[in-house]
C-alpha cells in the first residue's frame, strides 16, 4: 500500500483505510447482477443501494429471475448488494462457477471483467478477515489463472476495473488493482513462464496483506500519522513475509513482492533499504503498480487523480531516482497504450 512517494518522503498521510466508505457499508457487499444465474444462484436476500441506506429488493423466499435482470438494466442498476453474513455462500457460487460464467457468450467483456474483479475482491476481504487461509492457495490460484487469460486476451481489460472502485473498501480493490496491472505489465515486459506468472499474482493480490497487523486506531486515524505511527505501518511487508512464509507460502516470488514491494531504487525504500537491481524485478514492478493504483483512487483524504496527473508525479519520483528508469518507461508506454486502446 503506498504511503508516500519518494519525493514525499517524510509527509504521513491519514490512511484511513477502512472509512474510505461509510460505516454502514461494511454490513454489505456488491455483486454485479451479470452474475446472477437464476437457475443456480444461492437463495439470498438481494438489495438496492440508495445513498447510504439499503433497500430490500428480494427476499430469500423468492427467485431472482431474467425479468429481474432486465428490469435492473433498464435502470441502469449494476450491482445489488448482500448482507455480510451471505457472503460465504455467494463467493462459493461465484468461485465454482466462475468458468461457465466467464465463457457465456451472452456477457460482453466489461460485464465479464466486473464478475472477476469483483470476485478477486471478496477473496481479498476472506484473507484479511481470516488469515489463517492467506496462505491456501489453491483459491488464489484459480483467480490469477482467470485474470491471466483475461489480462491477455481483451485489451480493455482494465476498464471494468475501475467499474467496482466505488462500491468497495479501498484496500480490498487497491489489492486486486494491483494484481491486475502487475500481471499486465509482467506479460508485456518480460517472457516467463506461466507458473511465475501464477506467483506474481499470488504475492501482488497478498502484497498488503501485512495491514492486518496494523491497529484500527491507527489505520482509522484522520490526522498524519506520528513518526512512532509511520514505523509501525513500515513494518507491514516485513510481518506479512514472515507470516506467509511461516504459513506456508514458499514461493520467492510471491515473497520477495509481499516484502519488497516499497523498496526504492535509490535505497529510500523499506524494509531492508535494498537499492538498483538488488531489488527483485518483480518487486520493482509491484512497487510501481502499487503507487500508481494509489494515486489515480479517490480516498477519504484526497480527490483521484488523473491517470496524467499521476504519470506526472511518478515521473518525477523516477527523475529522483525513486524506480528504474527503463522499467517506468516501459510502465508508462504500456499505461498510454492502454488508455488508447
Amino acid at each position: 500500500m503506498f504511503l508516500t512517494g519518494h519525493r514525499h518522503e517524510g509527509v504521513r498521510y491519514p490512511l484511513k483505510l477502512s472509512k474510505d466508505i461509510s460505516m454502514n457499508d461494511r454490513f454489505w457487499r456488491p455483486i454485479s447482477i451479470d452474475c446472477i444465474d437464476p437457475e443456480v444462484f444461492p437463495n439470498v436476500a438481494l438489495y438496492l443501494k440508495g445513498n447510504d441506506n439499503y433497500v430490500l429488493y428480494k427476499d430469500e423466499e423468492r427467485r431472482f429471475t431474467d425479468n429481474d435482470r432486465r428490469r435492473l438494466q433498464r435502470n441502469f442498476t449494476e450491482f445489488l448488494y448482500v448482507r455480510t453474513g451471505d457472503l460465504d455462500a455467494i463467493n462459493r457460487y461465484l468461485e465454482n462457477n466462475l468458468t461457465d460464467i466467464l465463457a457465456r457468450d451472452d456477457l460482453n467483456s466489461l460485464a465479464k471483467g466486473r464478475i472477476l474483479y469483483q470476485t478477486s475482491v471478496n477473496y481479498v476481504i476472506d484473507v484479511f478477515e481470516t488469515p489463517e487461509i492467506a496462505a491456501n492457495l489453491a483459491r488464489s490460484r484459480k483467480l490469477i489463472l482467470h485474470m491471466m487469460n483475461y489480462l491477455t486476451t481483451d485489451a480493455h481489460a482494465l476498464e471494468s476495473l475501475q467499474s467496482i472502485v466505488g462500491h468497495n473498501f479501498y484496500i480490498y480493490t487497491h489489492s486486486v488493482q494491483v494484481t491486475a496491472l502487475n500481471l499486465l505489465l509482467h506479460e508485456k515486459i518480460f517472457n516467463i513462464d506461466p507458473d511465475e506468472m501464477i506467483d506474481v499474482g499470488i504475492g501482488s493480490i497478498l502484497h498488503d496483506f501485512g495491514m492486518i497487523f496494523i491497529t484500527e486506531k491507527v489505520l482509522d486515524k484522520p490526522d498524519a500519522l506520528s513518526d512512532v505511527e509511520y514505523y509501525k505501518v513500515k513494518q507491514h511487508t516485513q510481518k506479512a513475509y514472515e507470516f506467509l512464509k511461516r504459513n506456508g507460502l514458499n514461493s520467492e516470488v510471491a515473497l520477495t513482492i509481499i516484502r519488497h514491494h516499497h523498496e526504492r531504487y535509490d535505497g529510500n525504500g523499506y524494509p531492508t533499504g535494498i537499492k538498483g537491481d538488488d531489488i527483485p524485478r518483480s518487486a520493482q514492478l509491484a512497487g510501481i503498480c502499487d503507487v500508481y493504483s494509489a494515486l489515480i483512487t479517490d480516498r477519504a483524504y484526497r480527490k483521484a487523480s488523473s491517470h496524467a496527473d499521476a504519470l506526472k508525479v511518478m515521473q518525477a519520483d523516477a527523475n529522483g531516482g525513486a524506480f528504474n528508469r527503463e522499467l517506468f518507461n516501459r510502465f508508462v508506454e504500456i499505461m498510454i497504450a492502454q488508455k488508447g486502446a
